[in-house]
């Protein structure tokens, strides 16, 4: 950083060392010091404080802390902060670690009892400007915008951006010196300032600007218009007021360190050592130690950040072919495209990038124009791609993409079409390796491993409305922000297949997850038929009903009112119609669908209601996007799956999302039936039965239900006989349908008071029924506390197959945090199962298809079913074939006592294949 903002000798700079803290627990994964300690904050902690100290030129300097949860604040105003959770058990023992850490680097370190930090540095801020030396704050916390003028300044540590007083009205609409009256009409939720109901930031800054300040329009908000809003006003004035001395920092703290005592001594070289070995930050160490010019006391690497950077621009063939050769030798380099598009089947290649060692990276332009539409000198695009498509294919080398999936399918459209392989994925190694611990987003991993801020998108483009498609951006900008994209890329390799190896995920990073990427590639370029015809169709069909509902709904309800609206439909049912209320948010009455559907047997409004919005949905986000989702070269709609959102290891489907189409409705089917075989073929629809049940019984052990599933019984009519003591000839379709419930619930972890809700029963009833059964499944019973006894204890549950899924919150103290994460627990393995057993079937079926001659190609994976396209002829012996692929999928190599079972139907339309 050069800003003078950190650049200037004598500027004060204070350090919101609080919020470095939780940014630092929640960007860094898990990890430990040789005694057990949790250290990942600390060290977050110390990479950000020592980055902030290369960076910044000042003499003048301090870290401030928050001394503990309450403060005067509290005496004001009893509720003040009382949502927050308790933080996380494991964050809790590295508070003390952070401060010696702040100490161990020789820094003013301060905390005050009864204060909040943002009050000590508010105070210092003033006294700094009272002596006329200018503030830099290193925090993006919203509270302290306030204290933003001509003298105090802050600086985004994250973003390494300035914030001053544009920055605050971008934020508040307000100057900062009006930011605690919009903060005070506005509330905040999250420290429970209670703030007037109703009024948000934005409305809260359009009233301060026209009356002034707070006690302007407080005195004056009998002239309000609104009739809700100027009642909110003057009944919640009080609240109001009270809300601004919660939000107003205190620059009048005691503090006993004077303004001259905040000073940088030069770093104790002995006791920072002390405190970095204390925790085993070796890496960290080392790159200190380099900087002071003394030997290592343990070996330690190069930060990977610290390379020098050599990015070349590549507009001559000549050039090509020597990066073409630089890369082959190499045996392995990172490649990323440049492209108009998200969308990779709808996306035109404008250039691509090399990396073939850290800091040795090239950009290729193909398609750049200039402002005029002109081209400057680069390569033809079907040349260059044809000298690379050799490379690019050669078996020998190995290629490193993050997200490569995207550059396949790109580069697989293009002419010359080019199937890029062999391939490692760095988003893919990240997420086996930590889940969902973080993100797995370039940016947040260079972040993450390196401390590095790459240049962004917008940093190039621009933004919002003056953003520039990446092929009008000049070559030399265009050149260092893609070559950056493949350098990082292959850098993170060299570090995450480490990391995949250090956390015990080669297995399932080798067999399940890098092989399935090809296969994701070709599904997603095959996309799959859509009728237009049956579309409008539907369309037309749900808008007429969405009218008539929306008759219905005004007439019961006895007036006109906008029924997408929360806030009217929220005044309608619970102030109006007076139904059984639910719960109250700052805007209104709840009326989510966790609210509304116990009521809907209480009056007919409410079933209309969630009929409509039923209805509405489907045609919105189906029967009217889906026209536009269909390829104009293709003719097909193309889903895109990532491997890497889902924390149980499942595929998600989006830009169309075709996984969450509703299929236990007549209106969910219906969308479904629009989606169709090509001339010729059927749909073929192959899905696993009961396939969590399954996999529940064998990872519990429950010999009952293994043999239950062994002999072909019907599992929710078995466990209705059990439970409810029937006769196997008595147990009618009611007894089956909550037994049913109760399979589910339990591999869901759900509790007495959930199931309540799915029978209909009270939550003792639910419980005893829950109770009976896992009296008579007492492996099932062990296995739920074994597995919640280890996810508190390791923090994480594992699949079978190897697959880590972390879980957090299972040792935090408040008891719906730590029930929630106990479900996730119970479910996770199980669900991760499924999805490991999934991949493992979809990774074997092409091939399988290829050797038997078949010409079936797999479209969709919707969680347990499989979508294939197939010729007619050929839909019988297809259908046997992936039956006998997914029923085989978990060996071998798991035993499994318990048998997977698939069934199989075809038809011309998905709807009518299963």
């Amino acid at each position: 950083m050069t800003d003078a903002l950190l650049a200037d000798p004598e500027r004060l700079i204070l350090v919101d060392g609080s919020g470095y803290i939780f940014r630092a627990y929640h960007v860094m994964p898990p990890m430990t010091r040789p005694d057990g300690t949790p250290v990942n904050a600390v060290r977050g902690f110390c990479q950000m404080l020592v980055k902030l100290l290369d960076d910044c030129a000042s003499n003048h300097f301090a870290v401030i802390f928050d001394a503990g949860r309450f403060s005067f604040r509290n005496d004001l105003y009893d509720q003040y902060k009382a949502n927050r959770p308790e933080p996380p058990e494991d964050l809790v023992p590295q508070f003390p670690l952070t401060r010696d850490a702040s100490r161990a680097f020789g820094l003013p370190t301060i905390e005050i009892e009864g204060f909040e930090a943002d009050d000590i540095i508010a105070t210092y801020a003033r006294l700094a400007s009272a002596a006329g030396r200018p503030t830099t704050i290193i925090s993006s916390d919203k509270d302290l915008m306030q204290l933003v003028d001509d003298q105090v300044a802050m600086w985004d540590p994250m973003k390494n951006l300035p914030i001053g007083p544009e920055e605050v009205r971008a934020k508040f609409g307000v100057a900062p010196d009006r930011v605690v009256d919009v903060q005070a009409l506005a509330g905040d939720s999250v420290d429970n300032v209670p703030g007037v109901p109703g009024i948000g930031i934005k409305t809260a800054a359009q009233l301060i600007e026209e009356y002034g300040d707070l006690d302007t329009l407080l005195a004056r908000a009998g002239e309000i218009k609104q009739n809700k809003r100027r009642e909110n006003l003057i009944n919640h004035a009080e609240d109001a007021r009270i809300s601004r001395r919660l939000v107003t920092l205190r620059a009048d703290v005691p503090v006993d360190l004077a303004l001259d005592a905040l000073v940088r001594p030069a770093v104790d070289q002995d006791k920072a050592t002390a405190f970095l070995e204390e925790n085993a930050f070796k890496t960290l160490l080392g790159r200190l130690q380099a900087e002071w010019g003394v030997a290592p006391t343990t070996p330690a690497a190069p930060p990977p950040a610290a390379v020098d950077k050599r990015y070349s621009l590549v507009t001559t063939m000549v050039d090509l072919e020597d990066w073409i050769a630089r890369a082959r030798a190499a045996g392995v380099f990172a490649i990323d495209t440049e492209t108009t598009s998200l969308n990779a089947m709808r996306a035109e290649l404008v250039g691509l990038s090399l990396a073939v060692a850290p800091g040795e990276a090239c950009y290729v332009p193909l398609d750049h124009v200039d402002d005029l539409g002109v081209r400057p000198a680069q390569l033809d695009a079907a040349a260059a791609l044809t000298m690379l498509k050799p490379l690019l294919e050669d078996p020998d080398v190995l290629k490193i993409g993050q997200n490569v999936k995207y550059d396949m399918v790109v580069l697989a459209n293009q002419t010359p079409s080019i199937a890029l392989a062999p391939i490692d994925d760095t988003m893919v190694q990240s997420y086996v390796a930590d889940g969902s611990q973080h993100g797995h987003g370039m940016d947040e991993l260079a972040r993450l491993h390196f401390d590095l801020e790459t240049i962004k998108f917008e940093d190039v483009c621009g933004k919002g409305k003056k953003q520039i498609p990446f092929n009008r951006v000049p070559l030399d900008r265009a050149r260092d922000y893609a070559a950056e994209d493949a350098d990082v890329t292959l850098r993170l390799w060299r570090l995450l297949k480490r990391r995949v190896v250090e956390a015990k995920a080669s297995t399932v990073y080798e067999t399940l997850d890098r092989p399935l990427i090809p296969v994701l590639v070709r599904m997603e370029r095959r996309g799959i038929g859509v009728d237009r015809a049956e579309l409008a169709r539907l369309s037309a069909d749900f808008g007429g009903r969405i009218a008539a509902l929306e008759g219905v709904i005004h007439g019961l309800a006895g007036r006109s009112f906008t029924i997408g609206s929360p806030k009217q439909l929220g005044v309608v049912l619970f102030d109006e119609l007076g139904l059984p209320a639910g719960r109250k948010t700052k805007t209104g009455w709840s009326t989510d669908a966790d609210t509304l559907e116990p009521l809907a047997e209480t009056h007919e409004i409410v079933a209309k209601v969630l009929e409509w919005r039923s209805l509405s949905k489907l045609k919105s986000t189906y029967a009217d996007a889906l026209v536009d989702d269909i390829h104009p070269k293709t003719g097909r709609v193309h889903t895109r799956f990532s491997q890497t959102v889902a924390n149980t290891g499942r595929l998600s489907s989006n830009d169309p999302n075709l996984q969450n189409i509703p299929i236990r409705t007549e209106e969910g089917r219906r969308i479904r039936n629009a989606f169709v075989a090509g001339d010729g073929k059927l749909l073929l629809s192959c899905d696993y039965s009961q396939i969590e049940l399954r996999l529940a019984a064998e990872l519990a052990g429950v010999d009952a239900l293994k043999t239950a599933f062994a002999e072909g019984l019907d599992i929710h009519a078995h466990t209705a006989a059990q439970v409810f003591g029937l006769a196997a000839d008595a147990v009618d379709k009611e007894s089956r349908r909550r037994a049913k419930a109760i399979n589910f619930g339990i591999i869901y972890g759900i509790s007495g008071y959930g199931l309540s809700h799915h029978l209909n029963v009270t939550p003792g009833e639910a419980k005893a029924y829950i109770d009976q059964y896992l009296d008579r499944l007492p492996e099932l019973r062990d296995w739920l506390a074994d597995t919640k006894a280890f996810v508190r204890k390791h923090g994480f549950v594992e699949t079978p197959f190897g697959r880590k899924i972390h879980i957090r919150g299972a040792n935090d103290k408040n008891p719906n945090m730590r029930g929630f994460a106990e479900r996730q627990a119970i479910n996770a393995p199980i669900q991760g199962a499924a999805a490991d057993v999934m991949k493992r079937a979809m990774r074997r079926i092409e091939p399988a298809l290829a050797a038997a001659g078949l010409g079936a190609e797999l479209l969709l994976q919707v969680h347990d079913e499989l979508l294939f396209e197939v010729p007619a002829e050929e839909v019988e012996p297809t259908a046997a074939l992936v039956r006998e692929i997914m029923e085989g999928a978990a060996e071998p190599a798991q035993c499994f006592s318990v048998p997977l079972t698939a069934e199989a139907g075809w038809a011309k339309s998905w709807a009518a294949a299963r």
